[in-house]
């Protein structure tokens, strides 16, 4: 089962724009040492899709490398076309990885018996857990409730949901009709708090990259049931949730990791560089956050 907090990973560019795979294994050695539940590469935090197949496995052997027997790899598998999708999911296994977080297919808009399809495919193809990847905002198309419990139905290794729909009805529907075993995780750090009250089991976080061990805490706290704690923590936590969007993901978040000397604030285009104005507002939030 998948519980607590999950670092949805950047990855780090050098100046020239390869891959700083110094710089990823650095970031990934933070996350453990701040005791996250796992860690999500190659994902959209992890900007997936201006990656080289050769430059994902390599990501996804240091993540596996240095997790091992202290944290989950979910690496981010989904694409558009199955076929891809199968083929990079097998080679998340064949690397080592404890899962695959699958996205629904974004641009080509499948219907639901496709979307069905399209994920039973990939989940047949890999013996490890796939973690369907929700978020309608990204790819104009939403699971539905019931194809996702066709899909719990017939596919057993089809463990959990990243929730990014911007619905808490449907999250909260989703758990009441999951089954035992099944995880609901939040996909948007901001309702993170409200769905592990209402049932859920965690969150794929964006903000966890910058402040690990205070997303830990937060989860950590709700899903002990100590709710004041929580609170408490998830209020401090408010401001980088907002300011973490305040351009496309993971522009803020990779500007703030820059920051604090971390990475190099480096993208690959079509994704460029903070402007000025939304910096200013983003160093003002980490200062005040105690961040910077």
């Amino acid at each position: 089962m998948f519980r607590g907090t999950y670092t949805a990973i950047v990855t780090p560019f050098a100046e020239d724009g390869s891959v700083d795979y110094a710089a990823f294994e650095k970031l990934v050695g933070i996350q453990l040492e701040a005791g996250v539940a796992g860690i999500v590469p190659i994902g959209t935090t992890g900007e997936s899709p201006t990656l080289e197949d050769d430059e994902k496995a390599r990501l996804i052997e240091i993540c596996v490398r240095r997790c091992k027997g202290k944290a989950q790899v979910v690496v981010g598998t989904g694409t558009n076309s199955t076929a891809k999708s199968i083929k990079a999911s097998r080679k998340a296994q064949e690397l080592g990885a404890d899962g695959c977080l699958v996205v629904n297919p974004y641009y080509n808009k499948p219907t639901q018996e496709g979307l069905y399809r399209h994920f039973k495919a990939v989940a047949d193809a890999v013996k490890i857990p796939i973690v369907v990847y929700n978020i309608k905002g990204r790819t104009a198309v939403n699971v539905e409730t019931p194809t996702l419990m066709r899909l719990i139905k017939d596919c057993s290794n089809i463990k959990a949901v990243k929730e990014a729909s911007g619905d808490i009805n449907q999250m909260k529907g989703v758990i009441a009709k999951r089954p035992k075993g099944f995880s609901v995780l939040s996909g948007d750090d901001g309702i993170t708090l409200e769905l592990i009250k209402a049932g859920g089991d965690g969150v794929i976080s964006v903000a966890s990259n910058i402040v690990p061990a205070r997303m830990h805490a937060m989860v950590k706290a709700a899903l002990s049931g100590k709710m004041a704690e929580a609170e408490k923590l998830n209020a401090e936590l408010a401001p980088l949730f907002e300011a973490e969007f305040i351009e496309t993901n993971p522009i803020p978040i990779k500007a703030g990791l820059a920051m604090k000397g971390l990475i190099k604030e480096t993208y690959r285009l079509p994704m460029c560089e903070l402007r000025q104005q939304n910096r200013e507002k983003l160093k003002e939030v980490l200062k005040e956050m105690k961040i910077l």
